[in-house]
């Protein structure tokens, strides 16, 4: 039943992981080996919604954050190249890699133009003001 559950999504995250340092090792593969994991810690308040995201080793310019329809969208992608090169400067090996990593999460009633994010020591801060009564728009319609 468990190789049926993991033949339904097509991945084995631990066999992928494995094959790929075997088959493929390199420094990157030790700096980047959680890249895709994206750990979250999301904590809501009456005031708002703070979120912390381990993104090490990610530049900020390479992440990108939306908010639209109550969904805050996470979208980062990462490249990375090495040279190795002999004692004469010759080039013996050349590695690039690619990675591209997005979350979604489902976050309504916020006061998406006081949203907040910065990056600090690999970790992703961002907070989500909530909208307060006032500021949202129940539909309903005062008959005077």
């Amino acid at each position: 039943m468990a190789n049926e559950l993991m033949n339904r999504f097509d991945l084995d995250p631990f066999f992928d992981r494995m094959a790929h340092r075997f088959f493929s090792p390199s420094d990157f593969d030790k700096d980047y080996s959680d890249f895709g994991n994206l750990k979250t810690d999301i904590k809501e308040t009456d005031k708002d919604y703070s979120l912390k995201v381990d993104v090490p080793g990610i530049d900020k310019n390479n992440i990108r954050l939306a908010y639209q329809d109550g969904v805050l969208s996470l979208n980062i992608n990462q490249e990375h190249s090495t040279e190795q090169k002999d004692e004469s400067g010759r080039v013996i090996a050349s590695e690039r890699s690619h990675g591209v990593m997005s979350r979604s999460y489902q976050l309504p009633g916020v006061d998406k133009d006081n949203i907040s994010a910065q990056v600090s020591d690999g970790v992703l801060n961002v907070t989500l003001p909530k909208l307060t009564n006032s500021d949202q728009d129940n539909g309903n319609i005062e008959i005077q």
